[in-house]
């Protein structure tokens, strides 16, 4: 393991509850065990929400430079009405 830095954290009780009985049924050997996994977890959510916002201001560029004409929102509003209908329909409402 990397060098370690100990650290003091607060938890509610309910949190701590939780990290105490990780430990007690033997999912995790040590409450650092499990909040280093719960950090683990974290950082991979927080990566994969950087990269989708890197994705969609990728797109959102992309839209803003785009000069061609779209659709008109008659065929638009249009193609939804009849989208809707038809789910409607299968759906017996």
């Amino acid at each position: 393991m990397p060098t370690v830095e100990k650290m003091s954290i607060a938890l509610p009780k309910e949190m701590a509850s939780r990290v105490r009985e990780a430990v007690e049924t033997g999912e995790y050997a040590s409450s650092s065990e499990v909040v280093r996994d719960a950090l683990r977890h974290w950082n991979e959510r927080r990566d994969l929400r950087q990269k989708s916002l890197r994705a969609l201001s990728k797109v959102w560029r992309q839209a803003l430079e785009d000069k061609s004409p779209g659709i008109p929102l008659d065929d638009v509003l249009d193609r939804l009405e009849r989208k809707y209908q038809s789910i409607a329909k299968v759906s017996g409402k």
